[in-house]
């Protein structure tokens, strides 16, 4: 580290300076992880601000999976319209729920079309989201037991949103693995998927906004 021969003396000079020479340079990279982190958050929000626009441009819209509900899949029992027999909300997911509707009109969306899958997880996310009334549609609910009607189903779903008026946000409420066979996105729980449909009725995803 120091030269041969070089004596104390100009050793304790250059100690102070090297001590002071590597404290810049930390600083300098807390400085840089700062500005980086900074610029990647504002384009985080840049990029929400854009997907809430096209949202209520028209020709969008957005799929949701359904807020926090604890555990994987249904009780051996289900049935649907008896929610005792499913797996439900968690006071969190109905907390996340509001916040996801508040999200929306904080966005300038007071209402939408809502349609939600007929599980009750996915129902009472719908209403809690409070943008109008919801419809139940059996082309939303779940494929997670019966993997053999994902083709078909998905296949019917994208044909019925290609004919969709969407001149009003449209807001459907389903599950995980039905978000996943349209789009090939993965959400959590009370992520929203935004989906462009162009002329010809073909659909795309133009992003995501996680809602946790």
């Amino acid at each position: 580290m120091f030269a041969a021969g070089e004596s104390n003396r100009q050793r304790g000079v250059r100690y102070p300076s090297l001590v002071m020479e590597l404290r810049l340079r930390r600083f300098a990279r807390w400085i840089l992880l700062v500005v980086l982190l900074s610029a990647i958050h504002a384009f985080a929000a840049g990029d929400e601000t854009a997907l809430w626009e096209a949202l209520r441009s028209g020709n969008h819209l957005a799929l949701l999976r359904h807020a926090v509900a604890p555990g994987t899949g249904d009780p051996p029992d289900f049935q649907i319209g008896n929610c005792t027999t499913q797996r439900n909300l968690s006071d969190a997911g109905r907390a996340q729920a509001e916040r996801i509707g508040a999200r929306f009109r904080a966005n300038a969306i007071e209402r939408a079309q809502v349609l939600s899958s007929q599980w009750c997880r996915c129902v009472e996310t719908a209403k809690l989201l409070d943008l109008g009334p919801v419809r139940e549609l059996a082309l939303l609910n779940s494929f997670f037991r019966s993997y053999e009607r994902r083709e078909p189903q998905t296949r019917q779903l994208r044909q019925w949103v290609s004919e969709r008026d969407l001149s009003q946000p449209l807001v459907l409420v389903t599950h995980q693995v039905n978000i996943t066979a349209l789009t090939d996105v993965y959400p959590q729980s009370g992520e929203l998927v935004i989906i462009r449909r162009d002329e010809a009725g073909e659909l795309s995803v133009v992003g995501t906004i996680r809602t946790d």
